[in-house]
C-alpha cells in the first residue's frame, strides 16, 4: 500500500471541490434526463469524473473521512439549492435548516482536520536536568 501523498493543501482542496462541482452537474443532469434523455451521457461522463477527482484528492493526501463526508454534503446542499432554482422544486422551511445545518457541519469538519499541535517539551531536556533536592 502507497503512502498518502503530500501534494500542498490547496491541491487538496481544489481537487475535492472539483469533485463536488462535477457531482453535483451529474445529479442536476440526472434530474434534468426526466424531461430529455440526451442528457445521460453528461450524467455518465461528470459522475465518472467526480470519483476520479476524488480520489485524486485522496491520493494527494485529503483523509478519507474528511474528503467524503464533505464531498457528500456539499453535494446533497448544493444540489438541493441548485435544484429548486432550476426545476422549480420545492426548498421547504425544514430543508433550508438542514442546509444550514450541513454548511455549519461541514465548516467544522474542516476545523477539526487540522489537529493541535501541542507544546511539549523532548523527555531528553528533561532527562538532562539534575535534581535539585539531591546532594
Amino acid at each position: 500500500m502507497r503512502s498518502r501523498g503530500t501534494a500542498a493543501p490547496l491541491k487538496r482542496w481544489l481537487l475535492l471541490s472539483a469533485a463536488i462541482l462535477t457531482e453535483v452537474v451529474g445529479t442536476l443532469a440526472l434530474r434534468a434526463t426526466v424531461d430529455d434523455a440526451v442528457w445521460m451521457p453528461v450524467v455518465i461522463v461528470t459522475y465518472a469524473a467526480a470519483f476520479v477527482l476524488l480520489g485524486l484528492a485522496l491520493r494527494a493526501g485529503m483523509p478519507v473521512g474528511i474528503a467524503y463526508g464533505i464531498w457528500g454534503a456539499c453535494g446533497v446542499a448544493l444540489t438541493a439549492v441548485l435544484a429548486a432554482v432550476l426545476f422549480d422544486e420545492l426548498l421547504s422551511g425544514p430543508a433550508i435548516v438542514g442546509i444550514l445545518l450541513i454548511i455549519v457541519g461541514v465548516v467544522v469538519v474542516e476545523m477539526g482536520s487540522h489537529p493541535l499541535r501541542r507544546a511539549s517539551t523532548p523527555k531528553t531536556e528533561l532527562a538532562a536536568e539534575p535534581d535539585e533536592g539531591a546532594a
